[in-house]
């Protein structure tokens, strides 16, 4: 496997015992706390140990610098575990530890932010889920529950794989909605090819949904398809 720290331009620096303390991640962290990390910084205390010739911190900047399409920290919620196993110092264990990082600031943030959002605005709601939706390699359709104030309740996977009309159940959506007690609904998927415009298929739904709620009082105020980094609104197409 190549690796990207064979041949590369890394100093070959003092182990971490051999920096002063003030200088060490893991003792700069317990004596003035995480804030004063560096993201390397901040890497390095997770990594633990690096490569022969190369601290830990170095492995951390070398992963930093892995040419993707995000830029910096960001980059540690997309790279696949081979992908990290090519930088030199990083083995499986360590691959999977930084992924499931990755995953854990995901879930923290959505879980900070969900309760505060107001999801009143197509782009609101594209912004965010874009990062969730643009990269699965298959299409899957979420409902978004609101409330009054177009607050989130809650969100649920009704499909996995092709999105199709018929297997989208209006009597499953609308017994969550009742039981959440929600007023408006919000279908989004996402298009793996990275083109959002919408198909026929992805139309049909839309309107077997907000036929079904209308009956209900339950409106259905949008169906947002995600596309790579970008999106569209049937409810901004005036389908809805």
């Amino acid at each position: 496997m190549e690796r990207y720290g064979k041949g590369s331009k890394l100093k070959k620096l003092k182990t971490m015992k051999e920096m002063p303390s003030s200088e060490q991640p893991y003792e700069k962290c317990l004596a003035d706390g995480p804030g004063v990390l560096t993201d390397a910084q901040l890497l390095s205390v997770i990594i633990r140990t690096g490569a022969k010739g190369h601290t830990s911190v170095d492995v951390a900047n070398e992963l930093l610098s892995i040419n993707s399409a995000e830029s910096g920290i960001s980059k540690l919620m997309h790279l696949s575990v081979p992908q990290l196993m090519k930088i030199h110092g990083i083995g499986k264990v360590k691959a999977v530890q930084l992924q499931c990082i990755g995953e854990l600031s995901r879930r923290i943030w959505k879980a900070e932010t969900k309760d505060f959002i107001s999801m009143s605005t197509p782009g609101t709601i594209a912004s965010y889920y874009m990062e969730d939706m643009r990269h699965k390699e298959q299409e899957e359709l979420t409902l978004i529950l609101l409330n009054t104030k177009n607050k989130f309740i809650k969100d649920i996977v009704l499909t996995k794989g092709t999105v199709n009309a018929s297997l989208v159940s209006s009597r499953e959506i609308f017994l969550e909605a009742v039981r959440y007690r929600a007023v408006y609904l919000v279908l989004l998927h996402n298009h793996p090819s990275g083109d959002p415009s919408p198909s026929k298929e992805d139309l049909s739904i839309t309107k077997k949904i907000r036929d079904a709620g209308a009956l209900l009082d339950i409106q259905l105020i949008d169906h947002i398809i995600i596309g790579d980094n970008s999106y569209i609104s049937l409810k901004e197409r005036g389908i809805l």
